[in-house]
């Protein structure tokens, strides 16, 4: 699986295509401005302040559990930032740092029509964004202020940066002993991947797709980006934890590779190939090791129909008619699909057997008969089908947030997202407004960082800001 997100990824797959054709263009990098000057030779005066403000970016929410707590996150793509997003989304002050102009993912598809990214705004929602020119070595001195600033729900970071020894943990630990880390890696070694290199190399696309198939089939859900970020804001929450309790600060290196096979080897996937020698067959999408399958209805609509346990089996014999003759496949076949593993054995039959009471049925039909009976089923749904139902208040979990940015002259736009999951006393959240890149620089230098105007004014004029 090769993977070419950013104008390196690409210049690098390039340049090994040509030399494996023998070659010999030179591909050149796009030249990059040298650090800024400090200009009058002036050093910075910056004035950490200890106060802890409560957070503003979400909205009217009532106070939530962890209000007054400041991460600053340098990341990019999904894994860093859904860790920020779940942090802010129960009340942290997030404070994004990006380059000037924005990072790679910055304008990432899909994009709203006014060229805002639905994928950047959503992922980082309710949080702060300081713009940086962080080649220079005034902006990276801002951003290391930012990072180890004083104060008990400080000096914690999250980052997916490689390459940058001025964020190197040893380098920042002079600055705060007891600052948290937690970065985010591809490969425990260093070496870069992404959610589609690692889920091919643990074998998922080997055992996913229709029956018969041999190619790989890869899915597009970034599942292990998903589950990382979310391993992120554990990470980050154990760690202050400990931190209040014993003082110490801590290291925390996160891999993607690492969640990716503790995913598969956790649910017993890897003891099962080891065992019988190479991969599970493909099974469409039948579940297994017991039975679900997907019927069609009489109006062309699907259903996706499980039977987990004996009582949700029981449902759908019921919901179908079927109890009778389930009973004599039973004594013909000489077997009891009260057990888990005998329907899956028997799932084509079984599917064949259910197929026309689907096929006479329209979705609303089905829908009330198997909702009678309590089977566990779900209806197949397009996206534009769930937004759609979002703007019919089908979904309280969903929102709208506002992507027009200041200046762009492009005209408003709008983007759904989504609250935090967590219901909390039965109610969702605020999502959090959607961030502007380098909104919050000024208000951060100098309420935070205590840089007078005059200093301000220098670093808009060198560039760093």
């Amino acid at each position: 699986m090769v993977v070419a997100l950013t104008e390196g990824q690409w210049k690098a797959l390039v340049f090994a295509i040509f030399l494996r054709n023998g070659t010999a263009t030179k591909i050149t990098a796009r030249s990059v401005a040298g650090a800024a000057s400090m200009g009058t030779g002036a050093s910075l005066m910056i004035h950490n302040h200890p106060f802890v403000r409560l957070n503003t970016s979400m909205d009217s929410t009532p106070r939530l559990p962890l209000t007054g707590m400041q991460v600053v996150e340098c990341a990019s793509y999904i894994a860093g930032p859904t860790g920020g997003l779940t942090l802010a989304q129960l009340g942290a002050e997030v404070i994004r740092i990006d380059p000037l102009g924005g990072g790679h993912d910055h304008r990432r598809w899909p994009l709203a029509p006014n060229g805002e990214s639905h994928y950047w705004s959503s992922l980082n929602k309710g949080k702060r964004s300081v713009a940086l020119d962080l080649r220079s070595p005034e902006g990276q001195e801002l951003a290391v202020a930012l990072i180890t600033a004083p104060g008990p729900d400080r000096g914690l970071l999250i980052d997916n940066v490689v390459g940058r020894p001025w964020l190197a943990h040893d380098r920042l630990e002079t600055k705060r002993k007891d600052l948290i880390h937690v970065r985010v890696q591809g490969h425990p070694d260093g070496r870069p991947a992404v959610d589609y290199t690692v889920n091919a190399g643990v074998g998922i696309p080997q055992i996913t797709g229709p029956e018969g198939t041999t190619a790989p089939v890869n899915h597009v859900l970034p599942a292990w980006d998903l589950i990382t970020g979310i391993s992120v804001a554990a990470g980050m929450l154990a760690a202050l934890h400990d931190r209040e309790r014993t003082g110490n600060g801590a290291f925390i290196e996160l891999a993607l590779k690492d969640v990716a096979l503790a995913g598969v080897a956790n649910l017993g996937w890897l003891s099962e190939a080891e065992q019988r020698g190479g991969d599970r067959p493909r099974h469409g999408n039948h579940l297994y090791g017991s039975f679900a399958s997907d019927f069609a209805t009489a109006d062309g609509q699907r259903v996706m129909v499980v039977a987990l346990t004996h009582g949700q089996w029981k449902a759908l014999q019921a919901a179908t008619g079927t109890t009778k003759v389930f009973a004599a496949l039973e004594t013909a076949f000489g077997t009891d699909l009260q057990v888990e593993e005998e329907r899956y054995r028997h799932r084509e039959t079984i599917a064949a057997i259910l197929r026309p009471w689907f096929a006479s049925r329209d979705l609303d039909q089905t829908s009330a008969e198997l909702d009678r009976a309590r089977v566990l089923w779900g209806p197949y749904r397009g996206m534009a089908d769930v937004a759609a139902a979002h703007r019919r208040g089908a979904h309280p979990l969903l929102a709208d947030i506002e992507l027009a940015e200041p200046g762009s002259g492009a005209g408003p736009a709008t983007s759904i997202t989504a609250r935090s999951p967590l219901r909390w006393n039965g109610e969702y959240g605020a999502p959090g407004e959607a961030p502007v890149l380098g909104r919050d620089t000024d208000e951060f230098l100098t309420e935070r960082l205590g840089l007078t105007a005059p200093e301000l004014a220098g670093l808009h004029d060198r560039g760093v800001i």
